[in-house]
């Protein structure tokens, strides 16, 4: 008779994601057709922040929609969590830099070991693509942000940041501005979603770009959260996550990306409360996690599983409020397999994520 193998000791990771809603200092000019915060919204956004990041309480947290890292370091101190490590690229309020310009910026907070992290801002070369009226798209409007972590047990996993660009229609405008469009023409209103669908598009084949140069040949398991701003069976997000492909070819798999709401344990509570976003009444998923395969149980190359995801979302019928979220808050429970110790032999280091 066959003896059982004990089971092997998992470790648990805690991974988030949260889309902040225009994080930015109290006074700061932000967008140009929106009053910045006062003193006491500032307080009441940082304060509610603080709230929720305590209630998730993740060993990872990914944030989108930061304009000051200052902000975001003074809702985790809300918290009363805390985290060793902290960065908004391109956000940082220091003597050279005032924060984001233009558009918010991607961030992390962990309590992990963080051993590498680079911002990618273009699109690979010769993957650029052509919007009508606006030439050619060749870089991320919000730069997804790219991390190697070391858990306390010795295993390194790569976690990728991302903000894809909005359904809201991209007009045309001039140098200052000012629209050369007539927005009220139905048909420039179709062109103008196009051309919003088509950066949307472009970006997301740039992201799949760079999970697969993440992922090819490699073991390091990746986790990749965000809003996408587009739910989990779009063209945009498949284009992605790329596990159709598995159907004609297996090697595929080793740089497909799975949903982790699909790969939650026959134990988990699946409710139908999985949404993240509520747009003229009608609820949706586009703040997501994806993981590679090697969370996937039973798998060839697995070493561990996601446990459980939770969704966050009841604050999305308290009413518009700036100083909440338009976004619920997304959060998942993964484990790994704790590899046998050895005193003499520390973890080997594992490599930075490649350049794009």
């Amino acid at each position: 008779m066959r003896p059982i193998d004990p089971p092997k000791p998992l470790a648990t990771l805690m991974v988030a994601t949260c889309n902040v809603l225009n994080l930015a200092n109290p006074g700061r000019v932000f967008y140009d057709n929106q009053d910045p915060y006062s003193q006491t919204e500032f307080d009441r956004k940082l304060t509610w922040l603080g709230d929720r990041f305590r209630m998730l309480n993740a060993d990872v947290l990914a944030v989108q929609e930061v304009w000051d890292d200052a902000a975001l370091k003074g809702a985790l101190g809300r918290s009363g969590l805390r985290y060793d490590f902290v960065a908004v690229p391109g956000a940082e309020n220091d003597a050279t830099h005032g924060g984001a310009q233009g558009t918010p910026r991607v961030g992390i907070a962990t309590r992990l070991k963080v051993e590498a992290m680079q911002s990618f801002a273009e699109f690979p070369p010769g993957f650029q693509v052509d919007v009508p009226g606006l030439g050619l798209h060749t870089r991320f409007e919000r730069p997804p942000l790219v991390a190697t972590l070391r858990m306390k047990h010795g295993q390194s996993l790569t976690v990728l940041t991302a903000h894809l660009k909005s359904k809201r229609p991209k007009f045309l405008q001039d140098a200052q501005g000012n629209p050369t469009e007539d927005r009220d023409d139905r048909k420039v209103m179709a062109l103008a979603s196009l051309r919003s669908l088509i950066m949307r598009g472009a970006e997301a084949m740039a992201l799949r770009c760079l999970v697969i140069d993440l992922l090819h040949r490699t073991s390091m398991p990746l986790v990749v959260l965000g809003d996408f701003n587009d739910t989990p069976d779009s063209v945009t997000t498949q284009l992605i996550c790329a596990t159709n492909e598995i159907a004609y070819d297996r090697s595929a798999r080793d740089v497909a990306l799975f949903n982790a709401y699909d790969l939650q344990g026959d134990a988990a509570l699946k409710k139908d409360v999985a949404y993240s976003h509520i747009h003229q009444g009608s609820p949706s998923v586009l703040d997501q996690i994806l993981v590679s395969e090697e969370f996937v149980q039973n798998g060839r190359n697995s070493v561990g599983d996601v446990k459980r995801v939770d969704y966050f979302n009841d604050h999305l019928h308290e009413g518009r409020d700036r100083t909440r979220s338009d976004h619920g808050f997304v959060r998942a429970l993964l484990r790994l397999r704790m590899p046998p110790q050895d005193a003499s032999q520390p973890p080997a280091p594992q490599p930075p994520p490649p350049a794009s």
